[in-house]
């Protein structure tokens, strides 16, 4: 075996019993004992507390105690410079991992499918890595390892994160700092469990106004009728009642249906290329622009609402299948 295998099997190793030791402690991690551990580094609590936050990171511990730590802390300024480095330090030092580790072999061995998704993903670059800070798919810790299988370039990476984990963090840095604030009996208490309610409701309609930017322009159906004619992975999907799908107004050609009401849970199906474009059909556009919405906010890039619907197509004469 090679020096270059040995010591991508001794991190590997590493890196499972650091996982499996953290996750089994994960029951013991509290803001109190966190808090007395950093407090006695003196004036290298920042610098200690990054380091901790980082490693934190790779390990798979959870972020948020450590981040309602930085508040109660540092306080909510320099609490969130703190948290978001840390943060940032260890989603890049877990991405790099990965890519020295798995990314040649997942290349190599992943198959056309998986290919097709990486590529879909490193075609989006530092929009997607901002869409996933923002708008949270997969758990913090398993996505940067996850992001590091892709050649998303580094700087892309690691700013795309720093910069767009900052919404995150403002909001749950000032929830540590007013829990520290309420426990240790500080003025202002009410004006401050309003801003930290405040904050809340903010980040809570953060993933639907990203969802609302994401989404493409309407399709009018003289542009679906060619599309449809010219681009063999275009996805039709048919969004009414199955009643519907077959019912007066028929059901284009080859179209998919999945009703609105079973979207949700039925996304798998349609397939797990974000990149893939999808046009969404119903009766007239309403329940187009819902499910054009929820596809948005699970990460589909390409998908645009036909305008009009099936009402417009028939309008225009051109033929259903029923």
């Amino acid at each position: 075996m090679t020096r270059a295998r040995w010591l991508r099997l001794i991190l590997v190793l590493a890196l499972v019993g650091g996982i499996a030791l953290v996750v089994g402690l994960r029951g013991h991690l509290e803001v109190a004992e966190l808090e007395s551990t950093v407090r006695g580094l003196g004036a290298w609590a920042p610098l200690g507390f990054v380091a901790l936050y980082a490693a934190a990171v790779v390990l798979f511990a959870p972020g948020s105690v450590l981040t309602l730590a930085g508040g109660a802390l540092f306080g909510p300024v320099w609490g969130t410079l703190i948290n978001l480095t840390g943060a940032t330090l260890g989603a890049t030092l877990a991405f790099l991992i990965a890519r020295y580790l798995a990314s040649d072999w997942v290349r190599g061995r992943g198959g056309p499918r998986l290919a097709k998704v990486i590529h879909g993903v490193e075609a989006e670059r530092w929009r997607f890595v901002a869409f996933t800070r923002l708008v949270p798919l997969f758990p913090f810790n398993l996505l940067n390892y996850v992001l590091g299988l892709t050649r998303i370039p580094l700087a892309q990476y690691a700013i795309a994160t720093f910069v767009f984990m900052l919404p995150g963090a403002i909001v749950y840095t000032y929830l540590g700092y007013a829990g520290r604030e309420a426990l240790s009996g500080g003025e202002g208490l009410l004006q401050k469990g309003f801003v930290a309610l405040s904050l809340l409701a903010a980040l809570a309609f953060v993933p639907r106004l990203v969802a609302r930017l994401r989404e493409r322009p309407m399709l009018q159906v003289a542009e679906l009728r060619q599309r449809i004619d010219c681009e063999a992975d275009l996805l039709v999907l048919d969004v009414r009642t199955a009643e519907d799908f077959v019912g007066e107004q028929g059901h284009i050609d080859g179209a998919v249906n999945v009703p609105l009401e079973v979207l949700e849970t039925r996304i798998e199906s349609l397939g797990d290329d974000p990149e893939r474009p999808i046009a969404i059909v119903c009766r007239t556009d309403r329940r187009s622009a819902k499910a054009a919405g929820l596809l948005a906010r699970r990460g589909f890039a390409d998908v645009h609402v036909v305008q009009g619907g099936m009402t417009a197509w028939n309008a225009a004469g051109w033929p259903v299948a029923r």
